[in-house]
């Protein structure tokens, strides 16, 4: 006895003989019966087909090709039916079932196909480190591939939830709306990372307005709402919205193998804004100031670091204003010991230091032994070296008192061209327990600068070669050329010209101040008989 149901069939069509258990599966069918009345289209069809290619007369019907087997359904089960030649031209057919082995290789490809997206959407999703840009994916991913519409709700900012809506085949859209988790629900708990609730706990028809995007047209048959966790803390929930049929089991499984991902990278997404956010917090103070005119007096500054890719480094000025205008301005220059970001740590702490050292500006040694113990005092092993300048406007006048300490000496570019060095030495910041210096006092007439910097400009090394200095005379012939000129200028001219110095080749961190006495004009009194004024 045959295992499996066999039925035969005449070339005409009509069945021959079937086993009891071709019969069971079609239900009581009887030779005689019409092929076409008796089986599914599909074994018709085929039994016509193979009937069609029968072997010419007079040849041995069983000598012909093999006639290849055909797979259909009947009922709820998959059959493969087998069919061989009878010797009068008949066909005998062999239902094979093979419904579990049609589910598992159905499975597998599902299964195949949600790992690739799975793997694709991780790649896009962790493309990107923007939030809103992370949210508006995550929405359109999910409408395509799970639901027909998606809305991505972050943590609440405020009063606003962040969301983010999308509509199979339309651009995602992100946007900030006043509404309340608790108006949706399972939203509440998905915002705080619990287990989502089952989809047909929650009615489509309940949903508030806010949820459903502006671009879906129909009605909502099925909704889930899943977590979306992320690294620490959840990183907002996943809102999936049918119009068609409810979401099932395996359905639901997978959104949430989805909404790991997807919450992974939001979290991290999150984190790196969080993080450059507080980045350009702390580097909004390490930045050299921009610098302006003070009580009657020009400042101007330029900054370079060493690195390409860094904005601080370990030199750095700083001009603090007296505190009316006929007090002194507090100008600081200086250079830390190594460059980089370590070095720039130093360095605010040197900045926060001297500000609060301010109010004794008049006593420069002063101020410097206080730096010195701060830094003996401190964890880093870091020395300094720096000039430190008190400068008042006197009458039409610049009055300067400047200390160095381990620095190299400010340069004064007068107005016939000379450049003269100011004579000021002192020792290291931070490297002896006590620390030695000598104030000069200089004046400048109008128009005249004087220049302050660190030998990242005199020790760049480039020219013709690639391997000399730039040197204190290059410096001094550069400075002779500026006679006349504003601060900011004068600035920009040896920046310039230390650039070009070094072309493309390695340098330390480069920082230089100009202070520059105004040109004035002298105006007569009112009465035309008493002193006047002078102004810029």
């Amino acid at each position: 006895m045959a295992p499996c149901p066999v039925i035969e069939a005449h070339a005409d069509g009509t069945v021959i003989e079937l086993n009891p258990a071709a019969a069971l599966l079609l239900d009581g069918v009887l030779p005689g019966a019409r092929m076409a009345d008796a089986v599914p289209a599909w074994l018709a069809r085929a039994h016509h087909e193979a009937v069609v290619h029968a072997t010419p007369p007079g040849q041995d019907p069983r000598s012909g090709e093999a006639l290849p087997p055909v797979s259909g359904r009947i009922e709820a089960h998959s059959f493969e039916a087998h069919p061989t030649r009878g010797e009068d031209g008949s066909v005998i057919w062999w239902l094979v079932e093979d419904t579990g082995r049609r589910r598992a290789e159905e499975a597998l490809a599902a299964e195949r196909e949600r790992t690739t997206f799975l793997a694709e959407a991780s790649s896009v999703l962790s493309a990107s480190l923007n939030t809103d840009r992370c949210m508006r994916t995550t929405a359109q991913l999910a409408a395509e591939y799970l639901a027909d519409a998606a809305v991505v709700v972050a943590p609440a900012t405020g009063q606003k939830l962040p969301v983010a809506h999308a509509v199979a085949d339309q651009a995602a859209t992100r946007g900030l709306i006043v509404a309340s988790p608790s108006q949706l629900p399972g939203l509440s708990e998905a915002l705080q990372g619990f287990p989502p609730v089952p989809s047909r706990w929650i009615d489509p028809a309940s949903l508030p307005e806010w949820v459903v995007p502006a671009g879906y047209e129909g009605v909502i048959r099925s909704v889930v709402i899943t977590p979306l966790p992320g690294h620490g803390m959840p990183a907002g929930a996943l809102i999936l919205l049918r119009g068609s049929g409810q979401f099932n089991e395996n359905e639901e499984t997978f959104a949430r193998l989805f909404a790991a991902r997807a919450g992974a990278a939001l979290s991290a997404a999150r984190m790196y804004a969080e993080q450059s956010s507080i980045t350009k917090t702390l580097m909004r103070d390490l930045l050299p100031p921009q610098l302006h005119r003070i009580n009657g007096v020009e400042f101007a500054g330029g900054y370079r670091p060493a690195g390409a890719r860094e904005r601080v480094g370990g030199d750095f000025y700083d001009v603090h204003p007296g505190s009316t205008a006929s007090d002194a301005s507090l100008v600081v220059l200086g250079d830390v010991c190594g460059k980089g970001l370590d070095a720039a740590v130093l360095t605010g702490k040197i900045r926060n230091t001297l500000q609060a050292l301010a109010p004794m500006a008049e006593d420069h040694e002063r101020m410097l032994q206080l730096l010195n113990g701060s830094l003996l005092n401190s964890h880093h092993a870091r020395f300094a070296t720096m000039v430190i300048a008190s400068v008042r406007r006197s009458e039409n006048v610049v009055r300067l008192r400047l200390t160095s300490a381990g620095h190299p000496p400010p340069l004064v570019v007068r107005a016939d061209g000379r450049v003269e060095e100011v004579r000021t030495l002192g020792t290291l910041i931070g490297a002896l327990p006590h620390v030695e210096a000598r104030t000069e006092e200089i004046t400048l007439q109008p128009g005249e600068t004087c220049l302050l910097y660190t030998d990242g400009i005199t020790e760049a090394r480039g020219g013709p070669l690639g391997d000399e200095m730039f040197g204190e005379d290059r410096l001094r012939q550069a400075l002779s050329e500026c006679t006349d000129m504003p601060g900011k200028a004068v600035v920009e001219r040896i920046q310039m010209l230390a650039s070009q110095w070094l072309r493309d080749g390695n340098h330390d961190d480069m920082a230089v101040v100009a202070i520059t006495a105004p040109r004035t004009q002298h105006l007569s009194a009112v009465n035309g008989h008493t002193r006047g004024r002078y102004t810029t």
